[in-house]
């Protein structure tokens, strides 16, 4: 439950910081909130949503209906706790099993492993920049250590680089990795892919889902080069804050969301007495 509560406490903090900093953009009025409870259904052996007594559908009209209970409730929570505007941007959950239900560009599994392993070919962390000393050395104290992980916990050879045409990752490594995401299933790759998007990086997305960095360190360790710059130049603390907290929920909801549908479809509760 820690890593639950942890991501949890993330998304919430970015949603509160859209608030203090009085952030607005200038997007099409988001609708009002229509409905006052959400519950969820059991429906044979799926999980839908409700909004009072209307059943929550994808934006191409489908029944939204999950696998696993836990990530139901995780939805519901997210419709629940819309105010008086409904603002589809701070519901990370829900958008990502919107997109594994309607599946909108007609991916497959394999389609997904494929775009993952080849994005390592420009991965943030195994580009490091030689041509300023202090942030090449800050990369290799930050970075070095998370490659090193990756290497002995999926046993293979990543390389960083100092050339942006020089691919680092070799075909067999590849390989390795596209067998140890096969082993999951169609929703948890998506999953994955969403949060290399997020952060620009496998490596560093894998250390997430893994445990072995919590959100907050991966995303740190993704701006890196703009916390160095920023150490030297100045923080526009609001603008700053905001995008760091934004890829923090998103991230959360990444590996809540992979964890959930890696999970057993159902709550177990607790035996009372």
């Amino acid at each position: 439950m820690k890593i639950i509560n942890l991501c949890i406490s993330n998304i919430n903090l970015f949603n509160k910081n859209l608030i203090k900093h009085n952030f607005v953009r200038f997007y099409a009025a988001p609708p009002k909130r229509f409905y006052k409870n959400t519950s969820i259904l059991r429906s044979e052996r799926k999980f839908e949503v409700i909004l009072d007594q209307r059943k929550l559908k994808t934006p191409k009209g489908n029944i939204f209906s999950v696998e696993n209970e836990a990530l139901a409730i995780a939805v519901a929570t997210e419709w629940n706790s819309q105010k008086d505007k409904i603002v589809q941007s701070k519901m990370h959950i829900t958008t990502l099993c919107n997109t594994i239900l309607d599946n909108p560009n007609n991916l497959t599994k394999y389609d997904i492993v494929n775009y993952i392993v080849n994005y390592l070919d420009t991965d943030t962390v195994l580009f490091q920049a030689n041509e300023d000393e202090d942030l090449f050395k800050f990369q290799i104290a930050e970075w070095d250590p998370v490659i090193e992980w990756f290497n002995k916990r999926f046993n293979v050879q990543l390389k960083k680089s100092t050339q942006m045409d020089v691919p680092p990752v070799s075909d067999q490594d590849k390989n390795t990795l596209s067998k140890h995401l096969m082993s999951y299933n169609f929703a948890a790759v998506n999953g994955f892919m969403y949060g290399i998007d997020t952060l620009k990086s496998v490596v560093l997305t894998f250390a997430c889902i893994e445990k072995h960095i919590t959100p907050e360190r991966a995303v740190l360790l993704s701006r890196l080069e703009e916390e160095y710059q920023t150490g030297h130049w100045g923080r526009v603390e609001w603008a700053h804050d905001l995008n760091q907290h934004n890829l923090q929920a998103r991230l959360a909801a990444v590996v809540l969301f992979v964890y959930f549908n890696s999970q057993s479809n159902s709550v177990q509760s607790k035996n009372s007495g």
